[in-house]
């Protein structure tokens, strides 16, 4: 892929570079498997994982298939997640934090506690990533040793910069329905307030909500920049995709092909992961042109408002010891 094209919009051309995204069938292909995302068809989360369903075919002689739907053709992530775990679908990925059968796979989420892409694939590719992994095949799935990357999220806002925590007293700002990010906001004194993304240009432009919070890509792809005037590159949440295998399907391929699957798939996310610590720096570039403000805060202010006011304690609670425990591994403690 470009980052040319990802600039202006991951939706540009959609149709065609869907249909660029799957391969012709192959006839003589053993197992044709289905792969559905919400990634747009430019989105590095896709082209990387087509090109690791080129190198599976060839590395297989063409015994597997994989064939990529992006742009939510397959259904809604939460669709696609059930169908991949009722068999109806063979592979997708999404957020942890979609997750409510598995509620730890969410753990990457706490707001503040990853300081940088280091510690971040450091704990998900470590002893963090394998304790959420390892609670997938109880709910008939199988994870992928390897995330790919959505990416940090960031504090758009129309009226003043976001430059700590006392500047999101009583700030109203657009939140996905996820309870961690409801009570982070909370935590820190805004009012969050659930609103679908597609509703979200409206909110943001007739003053429904003050600000938002998204991965740089999504803000730029969304044109939010046109209705916000300032970024904070708070970077308060990470957040990254699975990739899940209906488990039923995955033992049904053989050893020796469910290794290069494996070993293909990874190296699309470690692939996908430097494409968009490239698209971060290009869009911080091409935002500011566009006339954004960007602003670079202190986090530690932030993470320790949300220490006093019992955030933490109260998500240790919930999440558990044992892998609060192996998340302070990475992030030291909260």
């Amino acid at each position: 892929m470009t980052n040319v094209t990802t600039r202006r919009g991951f939706t540009a051309g959609l149709t065609a570079t869907a249909l660029l995204a799957r391969p012709a069938l192959a006839a003589g292909a053993k197992f044709k498997l289905r792969y559905g995302t919400a990634f747009p068809a430019d989105h590095p989360g896709v082209t990387r994982i087509t090109d690791a369903a080129k190198a599976i075919a060839a590395d297989t002689s063409g015994a597997v298939d994989l064939q990529v739907y992006p742009a939510s053709q397959l259904g809604s992530e939460p669709d696609m997640f059930n169908q991949t775990r009722s068999g109806a679908l063979d592979f997708m990925s999404t957020s942890g934090a979609n997750q409510t059968v598995v509620p730890v796979a969410s753990i990457n989420c706490v707001a503040f506690a990853f300081a940088s892409y280091d510690k971040v694939w450091a704990a998900m590719d470590g002893s963090l990533g394998d304790h959420v992994r390892a609670r997938f095949p109880d709910v008939g799935l199988v994870v992928m040793p390897k995330m790919l990357d959505n990416g940090y999220r960031n504090i758009t806002s129309g009226a003043k910069p976001i430059n700590g925590p006392d500047d999101l007293k009583g700030f109203k700002i657009r939140v996905p329905g996820n309870q961690l990010w409801v009570t982070a906001f909370k935590a820190l004194g805004a009012a969050p307030t659930a609103i679908n993304f597609g509703e979200l240009y409206a909110a943001l432009q007739t003053h429904v909500v003050d600000g938002q919070e998204n991965p740089l890509a999504l803000i730029n792809s969304a044109k939010l920049y046109e209705v916000q005037k300032y970024i904070a590159l708070t970077g308060h949440i990470w957040d990254g995709h699975h990739i899940f295998a209906n488990q039923k399907k995955w033992l049904s391929i053989p050893e020796d092909i469910r290794d290069v699957m494996t070993k293909r798939l990874g190296e699309a996310a470690t692939s996908q992961r430097a494409d968009i610590a490239q698209l971060n720096v290009d869009l911080a570039a091409s935002l500011t042109k566009a006339g954004v403000i960007i602003n670079n805060p202190d986090k530690a202010p932030f993470r320790e408002a949300l220490k006093a006011a019992g955030f933490y304690t109260e998500w240790r609670g919930k999440f558990g010891d044992q892998a609060w425990g192996l998340m302070e591994q990475y992030t030291g403690s909260l």
